[in-house]
């Protein structure tokens, strides 16, 4: 009996109120729908018996197809290699269902995020306040139901926002945000002080939330989304290409050629270098080490021109395509990118042996910024933030994608719980990388680097998860007609990641928050919007897209 038929008969004995229907739709991929009254004790199940692990919460408006609400709660068998998706129909007029984050705390934000987006309710949630929308948004629109435009601009409601977490008695609010020196993007923490301990904080983010999700599922058929997958993140951009794509392939049945999928591993860890190394020198740069900030970024300079040699660009390569890869990686540049391979080797080695002995680096790293194992796995963090906890998950290995299936993976844990733990996660990660790039250049297979592929069924369904430099990507579609999605659902790592922060900053030092957050390698996306603030007046204007473009065309405008 294999793994998924033996899961399936567990669940099968579960009794017929817990179980409505059981499919594998895709190798590895199983789907259980089960009555909305049994979500909560599903959850339990797969979570208590079986070791599920919970990835993310997709919702989504079936109503044109099937009359219905779906909510798709997706977990993750590690050891068996499988993804496991509770399904929970609900009816149209008033669709709600009961929280899980009594069983999965990890689950808020998706479950929050599926509220405001989509219009379920969920019943018992921790934190009811909205997540994504912003604060002036009218209550009765929800941008991913499918009568939603995606380019719609309705007009804000004055005074509206959602409640704050108060302090405590006796403590003071000290706010980071939403523009702070040491984050690049904007986030608004607020900080519950008591003298220099931080006692509890509150958060605000999703500033520039763009709407990809809806552009994806509704103006782009299949074979554009790659391109904007890849700008979902400016640094992990082909991780989420080639996360939609895998998970596309999975969906259709189409996979990808084998030489074409040893090209996405070894982008795939040329990414994840220069992630690492570009982190490095901001964590330094947040403690004060200067050298090291100087020292990392030049370092990681010869890596941006050897990826604009290999695709044209040195970020945002454009080279995933479902089915395959547009570029290949010629034989003759092979010696090239060994040659800075074993350069950046070396430097890094060099710079790895230097700092194990600096006294003052390793005080303001080492037990700062705490997540213990058991907080980990309730928030549901991954990525460097879980492997320094000591929790060995890598979706290279648990998932296996790409080729990674015939790579020596190693997966690097520390067991210190802290900051010190996660740097040291991804300095070793970067030398794993450099040894995983020369085992894929030199077995590397011939052949084509393209699957042919033209329509697309409707109503297939796929997910894939990408080892990303901060963690876990997840990507779920849907397919439907006209060789578009019905359904595009995406996290970053990030996402999880930044749950665990008043965990993990709680009963620290104020000082050290900024490189506590900055531990996560935190990503909020790039900026779409701004306020000008009158210092004279103290006045606030928003400008919108039109205005602040046609004030760039007055500034070229040559004066009188």
């Amino acid at each position: 009996m294999s793994v998924v038929q033996d899961i399936i008969r567990q669940m099968s004995l579960g009794g017929p109120d817990l179980l409505q229907e059981i499919e594998e739709r895709a190798p590895q991929q199983l789907y259980v729908t089960v009555a909305p009254e049994q979500v909560v004790a599903a959850a339990e199940y797969v979570v208590n018996q079986l070791g599920g692990r919970f990835l993310i919460t997709a919702g989504t408006d079936d109503r044109e197809p099937r009359g219905d609400f779906c909510v798709s709660h997706i977990f993750s068998l590690d050891e068996e290699h499988i993804f496991f998706t509770l399904q929970i129909r609900l009816e149209p007029q008033d669709p709600q269902i009961q929280s899980i984050t009594g069983i999965v705390p990890g689950a808020s934000w998706a479950e929050r995020e599926t509220q405001d987006l989509v219009g379920i309710k969920f019943v018992g949630l921790n934190d009811p306040r909205r997540l994504v929308l912003p604060d002036d948004w009218p209550e009765d629109v929800h941008p991913l139901r499918r009568d939603v435009p995606h380019n719609i601009r309705p007009e804000p409601v004055e005074g509206a926002a959602p409640p704050r977490h108060e302090p405590p008695e006796g403590a003071t609010v000290v706010a980071i945000g939403p523009f702070f020196p040491v984050l690049e993007e904007p986030a608004y923490f607020r900080l519950f002080v008591d003298g220099e301990r931080v006692v509890g904080s509150d958060y605000r983010g999703f500033y520039n939330h763009r709407g990809i999700e809806k552009l994806g599922d509704s103006a782009l058929t299949y074979k554009q989304v790659p391109f904007i997958a890849e700008r979902i993140c400016g640094i992990c951009g082909f991780i989420h290409s080639s996360c939609y794509c895998e998970a596309l392939e999975t969906a259709i049945d189409i996979p990808a050629p084998p030489r074409a999928k040893y090209i996405r591993v070894i982008m795939l860890e040329l990414e994840r270098i220069h992630s690492h190394i570009l982190w490095f020198g901001i964590a330094a740069h947040i403690v004060g080490f200067e050298t090291a900030f100087m020292q990392s970024w030049r370092m990681r300079e010869p890596l941006m021109w050897l990826c604009e040699r290999i695709s044209g660009n040195r970020k945002t390569y454009g080279m995933n395509q479902v089915g395959g890869v547009r570029r290949d990686i010629a034989v003759d540049l092979h010696p090239d990118i060994l040659n800075v391979l074993d350069t950046l080797e070396k430097e890094w080695s060099e710079l790895y042996t230097a700092i194990q002995d600096d006294t003052t680096l390793l005080m303001r790293l080492a037990d700062v910024g705490p997540i213990t194992p058991d907080y980990a796995r309730a928030m549901c963090v991954a990525g460097p933030t879980v492997r320094g906890s000591g929790l060995p998950r890598d979706a290279r290995v648990d998932h296996p994608y790409a080729a990674y299936a015939d790579l020596p993976v190693n997966v690097i844990t520390f067991d210190s719980c802290d900051v010190l733990g996660r740097t040291l996660v991804r300095i070793e990660e970067v030398l794993d990388a450099i040894k995983q790039i020369r085992v894929a250049l030199q077995d590397m297979p011939d052949g084509d680097i393209m699957a042919e592929i033209e329509e697309i069924p409707a109503g297939r369904e796929g997910i894939c998860t990408v080892e990303a430099p901060r963690g876990e990507a997840i990507h779920y579609v849907l397919t439907g007609p006209n060789n578009q999605l019905a359904r595009w659902r995406v996290r970053a790592p990030t996402y999880n990641n930044l749950q665990a922060v008043p965990g993990m900053i709680h009963d620290q030092n104020i000082a050290d928050v900024p490189i506590a957050i900055g531990s996560l390698d935190p990503c909020f996306s790039c900026t779409e919007r701004m306020e000008v603030v009158d210092t004279r007046t103290g006045s606030v204007q928003a400008y919108s897209h039109e205005e602040m473009i046609e004030m760039c065309r007055l500034q070229d405008e040559p004066s009188d």
